[in-house]
């Protein structure tokens, strides 16, 4: 006698998207991906992806490709705004968490995970913006389409990144993101640029009096494959303000910002070709994650502002933990609850890590800013190990966040 297997219907073909129905294939459901946007490459800026995202990429066998395709980063290079060094964290994280830190071009990633997932015989669909769910005891759960159509699943994962239209279907009188007063302007350069700076393969990270500085290499290309961004205090002009000017317009502001910072900001923001505006947003907590047969994941669930680098490796944990939770629990109300339980102390703790690290990107009087790189460069050294909790976590092994040879949760179709 043959059994109908489960079928997901995901929202949102970001990172956790994708991931969540490559991985649910492997534990014996069906899954099925639905974007809003088009089908596109080349879209977006630069990001890491931590260790502990590592080993969830690592899992899916896109580990080694990625890492090829962008680049290591042996350290985080701390610098004050003349150029002083304070210090440096987090070397040797092959070594200690059994795998590096990697950045790379978001673009680069979305494109490969979307290819995974067409491999692994996902279903993907586009431009499906999501207006409504349907959830009825007894019957299939259906997601509705602003173009007419519909799709049926016996559950929904919201997976629709920090402006999520699930989470409105969770919480309908919900919170809304927290715009935590920064605004990021970022974008790609040659390598030559950041290698005539004589720059370790690492991040270079400057803070100012107002606002920071950071640029390191993301990929192998020549031409654009070392990464830049801008952290600034939004002073009452918004990211959608910057949105609406052109090219120039960001260049002359950056340059007028970042004036006499030591070089090579000022070389790096002359080379820029098109500047990424985004707003600095986050989402500290929310009362439920999951309502009857729907359930949020990643940014839709606990979006982190960019200031602890770990937005999209706890995305791609929430993946694989999810995947675990659903393989070992066949009710849906319970195995939502036991991921929630799990995952939303760890995802909330980075969320306020994240937003406490921003603070030190805003404005100082120029006594307060010499204080606190005094402060950055006395703590370096004393926070060697530190931050173990985030990078030695293995979704692999929840048991043991930074023992590397502990229990392995393996997925098993």
């Amino acid at each position: 006698m043959s059994h109908r297997k489960r079928k997901a219907l995901i929202i949102g073909a970001g990172i956790a998207g994708p991931v969540t129905a490559i991985l649910l294939k492997r534990a014996g459901f069906e899954a099925a991906v639905y974007e809003a946007w088009s089908y596109s490459t080349g879209i977006g800026g630069g990001l890491q992806i931590a260790p502990n995202g590592m080993h969830v990429l690592n899992e899916i066998g896109l580990a080694s490709e990625l890492t090829s395709r962008g680049a290591v980063c042996e350290s985080f290079d701390f610098y004050s705004q003349n150029g002083a060094r304070l210090g440096s964290i987090n070397r040797n994280m092959q070594a200690r968490f059994g795998q590096p830190a990697v950045n790379m071009k978001r673009a680069m990633l979305n494109e490969a995970l979307v290819d995974k997932a067409w491999s692994s015989c996902v279903e993907m669909y586009f431009e499906k913006r999501l207006v409504r769910i349907e959830d009825r005891p007894d019957r299939p759960v259906v997601a509705h389409f602003a173009d007419g159509t519909s799709a049926e699943g016996e559950f929904l994962i919201g997976a629709d990144g920090v402006h999520s239209s699930v989470r409105r279907h969770v919480l309908p009188d919900g919170p809304s993101p927290t715009d935590t007063g920064l605004v990021s302007f970022g974008g790609f350069v040659p390598r030559a640029l950041v290698k005539a700076a004589r720059a370790r393969p690492s991040l270079a990270m400057t803070f100012g009096q107002s606002g920071f500085f950071g640029y390191g290499y993301c990929s192998p290309e020549l031409h654009n494959g070392a990464m830049c961004w801008s952290t600034q205090p939004a002073h009452g002009i918004d990211a959608a303000a910057f949105r609406a000017m052109d090219q120039a317009a960001l260049k002359q502001h950056l340059k007028r910002f970042h004036a006499g910072w030591h070089d090579p900001v000022s070389q790096l923001i002359d080379a820029l070709e098109e500047i990424i505006v985004t707003a600095t947003l986050d989402v500290a907590t929310l009362p439920n994650w999951s309502r009857g047969r729907t359930l949020l994941i990643g940014d839709a669930a606990h979006a982190t502002s960019p200031h602890a680098g770990q937005g999209a490796s706890i995305a791609l944990e929430d993946a694989y933990r999810l995947a675990i939770a659903l393989q070992a629990e066949a009710d849906l109300g319970v195995a939502f609850q036991n991921f929630e339980a799990e995952r939303r102390p760890r995802a909330e703790k980075l969320v306020a890590l994240a937003r406490r690290n921003g603070n030190s990107k805003r404005q100082f009087s120029r006594t307060g800013a010499w204080i606190r790189d005094q402060i950055i460069k006395l703590m370096l050294p004393l926070n060697v190990r530190g931050q173990d909790w985030i990078y030695g976590y293995d979704a692999r092994d929840v048991s043991s966040p930074v023992q590397m040879s502990g229990r392995r949760d393996r997925l098993a179709a």
